[in-house]
């Protein structure tokens, strides 16, 4: 035997772990790595394979299980297993299928990772805040709002079934890998949306199903793609909600009115597959015509009523009533009341009726008018008392007016009416109604006519008899005799001397002659002067008995004509003396 074949079969130690080592380099061998093996036999709950070394390593089937499904391992079957040590205390290796998965899985998952490919697993079991998912070997986590596109309660049948997954992030040294179905189902959804939109045109009429309902509308699934059919294209008739109309799961057929390609998002209509009742609304509704229709809505500015099924007309606040004009259109009509209306205006452009409810009642002006013509006398409460006159609340829910010129002939109105309470009764004269501006004028002084009527045969020039009503430094208030007109005397009219023109010498109740200066009945104005009367009767005395040049005065001149007419006054009396005696 030689030298050589003598090492070989008795090495050394250090031969003998360099020929070990040789082998493990022969075999492709090594700790950390996966490696094939043979399963040789099934023991229990383990099963022993041979992956080419000196000896076997035992693996528990549990780590051959695949989640979801039944282990499947036999006798004979090729595995590929983790080496974690080529020998243990008991001289064999051990071996681990699930971290050979794992390994495995992971190096997949990194290049479709790379190349943001999808990658497939299974849902298995829930964890807080979402599920864990198999991919082949590496769990996942799976966040709840990532499992579809919208919120589903029971994620059941989900569980267990092969479908793809999205990685969005992955951390080999943490072992942590997040997944989305979500985000799969949203691409997946936008081919098919872009499909699907590539495929419709607008005005195309199709079928849907109603598969949510909002207070603005309902949205309707056209095959994978929703639609959004506005409340205000459900009909032409008002539509108070959508649940009206339609119902979850309701199968309709609806016109693409819009198709906006950037968002992808579409315009439906149910209407529009119905004739326009709008169409030639002109000659059916014509100014002036009237017509019963149905109050389907009320607001602050007035009622829409229904004249047909898709047809409204509007009824404003100010057209609702001749007399309530600052009263809630709610409190004058209500909803599904039905009414006579008028036509007022038809814009049928603008899809607009202007409509009048008043104009179907009586005009209470032009029946007041009527009833109580020009002179006639009335009566009412007064409703309301301002700074220009009285409010007076008469037959058929109107109001008159008295201004305050007409309160009082002779004292002003500011004066007269303090006199008066809101809430008394008073009676008027009616002035006159003007039915197009809604005005009726009412007078309170007409009831005892206008006293300047007493003063017949009153002219200017002539001389009145005035009493003194009152005394003024300017002047004096005093009444026509025999009448109740009262007129004012200046201060400069009290007396031709300027020593005479003071007011402070007449009291209230005196009487004197006056002479009048100024007449102007349609005015009412009356001015008189006893300067005048006096420069009158001076004129006259020089008239009659001669000129003042020699040097009589005044005195003198009226002198002599009083004797002359004390003379001829007794003559008189003598005259009728002789008659006397004659008689006898």
């Amino acid at each position: 035997m030689s030298d050589a074949t003598a090492g070989t079969l008795n090495p050394t130690r250090e031969e003998f772990a360099q020929l070990l080592q040789e082998s493990f380099h022969d075999h492709d061998i090594a700790e950390g790595s996966v490696v094939k093996g043979k399963v040789i036999s099934v023991e229990n709950d383990l099963a022993v394979i041979d992956v080419g070394l000196k000896t076997e390593g035992r693996v528990p089937l549990r780590e051959f299980q695949v989640p979801g499904n039944e282990q499947d391992i036999h006798v004979g079957d090729e595995v590929e297993v983790y080496l974690e040590r080529v020998e243990n205390a008991l001289g064999e290796a051990v071996l681990s299928r699930e971290k050979a998965r794992r390994e495995e899985a992971w190096q997949r998952l990194e290049k479709s990772f790379e190349k943001n490919e999808r990658v497939e697993g299974q849902i298995f079991g829930r964890v807080k805040g979402g599920f864990t998912v198999d991919l082949g070997g590496a769990v996942a986590f799976l966040p709840g709002s990532q499992v579809d596109i919208r919120p589903i309660r029971d994620v059941g049948p989900l569980l267990n079934i092969p479908q793809p997954f999205q990685i969005l992030k992955m951390d080999k040294r943490r072992g942590n890998i997040v997944v989305s179905r979500r985000a799969v189902l949203e691409e997946t959804r936008a081919e098919q949306r872009s499909e699907l939109v590539q495929s419709l045109a607008e005005g195309q009429v199709v079928e849907g199903l109603v598969k949510n309902i909002t207070d603005y509308g309902a949205f309707v699934d056209l095959g994978g793609i929703d639609g959004l059919l506005h409340v205000t294209d459900i009909a032409w008739k008002r539509v108070g909600h959508p649940t009206d109309v339609l119902s979850v799961g309701q199968t309709v057929k609806v016109q693409i009115i819009k198709i906006n390609p950037e968002t992808q998002r579409i315009s439906l209509g149910m209407k529009q597959l119905e004739k326009d009742p709008w169409e030639g609304v002109e000659e059916k509704y014509p100014v002036g015509m009237r017509v019963k229709g149905t109050v389907t809505n009320i607001t602050d500015y007035g009622a829409f009523v229904e004249l047909e099924e898709g047809v409204e007309g509007l009824v404003h606040v100010s057209e609702m009533s001749w007399t309530k004009k600052n009263v809630h259109p709610g409190k004058i009509l209500s909803t599904s009341q039905e009414v006579e209306v008028m036509v007022l205006e038809v814009d049928p452009q603008k899809r607009r009726i202007s409509l009048g409810l008043k104009q179907c009642l009586e005009n209470p002006w032009e029946a007041f008018a009527a009833k109580y013509p020009q002179g006639t006398e009335v009566e009412g409460e007064i409703k309301n008392i301002t700074e220009f006159g009285l409010f007076i609340g008469l037959d058929g829910d109107v109001d008159g007016m008295v201004h305050l010129s007409d309160l009082d002939w002779n004292r002003p109105g500011e004066e007269v009416i303090q006199e008066y309470q809101k809430g008394e009764t008073a009676r008027a004269v009616v002035l006159d109604v003007d039915v197009d501006k809604e005005r009726i004028s009412l007078g309170i002084k007409q009831l005892a006519g206008d006293p300047i009527d007493s003063l017949r045969g009153l002219k200017k020039g002539g001389v009145v008899t005035c009493e003194v009503v009152g005394v003024k430094d300017s002047g004096l208030d005093v009444k026509i005799a025999d009448s109740d007109f009262t007129t004012f005397v200046r201060r400069a009219d009290l007396s031709r001397e300027r020593s005479e023109q003071r007011p402070e010498r007449f009291a209230v109740g005196d009487k004197f002659d006056a002479r009048v200066t100024q007449f102007d009945k349609s005015s009412r104005k009356i001015s008189v002067s006893i300067k005048a009367l006096e420069i009158a009767e001076e004129k006259a005395a020089v008239a009659q008995y001669g000129s003042t040049d020699s040097g009589a005065s005044l005195g003198d001149i009226l002198g002599a004509a009083l004797s002359k007419a004390q003379q001829e006054a007794g003559d008189d009396d003598a005259d009728e003396t002789d008659d006397t005696d004659d008689t006898k």
